[in-house]
């Protein structure tokens, strides 16, 4: 089975941009409001290049968890793949929520002088639980898919994905759920109706590009210059007539433009195996899981600090990123603490090492 190494990178790459969003928001004066530890001095102009992201880097990782679902039920029956998303997702969502999440709560508290209390919490993780549905619930229907792949309904499709028609065909169902749903706010994901559907979609569509393989790839490789105009036409609209907020329908379709483009740059200059990659790709899942711990950590740190306030920020991201991965580096060497972060629980003893979750 031939590994598509442009989706590790994609992957990889989300997580990144996803850290440094987070911490972008403890320099923004709203900050506090959503549970960050904030600067007393905001970065309000990195707000620009974070609100270029912020409408598509969820619905992004949801479709590449999507499109490692189909790579995994290559080799998996049902039960297998139930059981590996359990151990690989399940698992570390329970471990997350009462064992990591409380710990930069309390940092939260003890900055910000509160009663300190131990208190369970999703925070970040609620995009595992939310994989972890999508699984469950779409696992018959994917497996329905794989036996009828050279059916005539797939055909069809596959016909219309050597098209831009495939690509406006999923656009138009994300901007229907916006216009249902009708967002108050387009980027907020975590634990609303909004996101959970959106994400339901992203997680659908990422398997059935993948299902209906090269046909997909050829297409947006085609299309990805003209799809990165797109977004970045909408986005610098966005900016400079909607004040960031453009209009549901206008985001729905800025985000997949954003979407389809990654992929089909992805596609065309980064499927490649190489040792940094086969580094970062082990550590992504543990990483995403320690994040907001580091974070909140170097944020109590250093944001007291009587120094320059982009110093301030590149110091945390330094930290946030040192810290998870001497992290991750302890933790891959442990064979009982592998599982709890979404490794496997046997430590390899070769150089590759199966993909947690997010991709495979």
């Amino acid at each position: 089975m031939e590994r598509r190494y442009d989706i590790d990178w994609v992957r990889v790459i989300a997580i990144g941009l996803l850290i440094i969003y987070h911490i972008a928001v403890a320099f923004q004066p709203w900050g506090v409001f959503i549970g960050f530890i904030q600067s007393d001095k905001p970065l309000v102009s990195l707000w620009i290049p974070m609100s270029m992201l912020n409408i598509w880097r969820i619905p992004l990782l949801f479709f590449v968890s999507g499109m490692g679902v189909w790579f995994a039920m290559k080799k998996r029956d049902w039960l297998q793949l139930i059981w590996e998303r359990t151990r690989r997702i399940l698992i570390p969502f329970v471990f997350g929520v009462f064992a990591i999440v409380p710990l930069h709560l309390l940092l939260w508290m003890k900055y910000y002088n509160q009663n300190l209390t131990y208190y369970p919490d999703q925070s970040h993780l609620w995009f595992l639980a939310n994989i972890f549905i999508y699984v469950v619930i779409l696992s018959p229907l994917f497996y329905y898919l794989k036996k009828h792949q050279n059916g005539k309904a797939q055909q069809w499709f596959k016909k219309l994905f050597k098209t831009p028609a495939g690509l406006i065909l999923i656009t138009s169902l994300f901007v229907l759920e916006a216009i249902i749903v009708h967002p108050e706010s387009f980027e907020t994901y975590a634990r609303t109706l909004h996101g959970y559907l959106l994400g339901f979609l992203a997680f659908f569509f990422g398997f059935y590009c993948s299902y209906i393989g090269e046909t997909f790839w050829v297409t947006i490789r085609k299309w990805k210059w003209i799809l990165l105009a797109l977004a970045f036409s909408l986005f610098l609209i966005r900016m400079l007539l909607f004040n960031q907020r453009s209009p549901d329908i206008m985001m729905s379709v800025e985000s997949c433009s954003w979407i389809f483009a990654v992929f089909g740059i992805a596609s065309s200059y980064l499927n490649r195996p190489g040792r940094v990659l086969n580094y970062l790709r082990q550590g992504a899942y543990p990483v995403y899981i320690l994040h907001m711990l580091f974070l909140y950590l170097g944020s109590y740190l250093i944001i007291p600090l009587d120094l320059p306030v982009w110093l301030k920020f590149f110091m945390i991201v330094i930290f946030t990123a040192a810290g998870c991965l001497g992290l991750y580096e302890m933790i891959r060497r442990v064979s009982f603490l592998r599982p709890l972060f979404g490794l496997n629980l046997k430590i390899p003893h070769n150089k590759t090492e199966q993909v947690p979750t997010l991709n495979k």
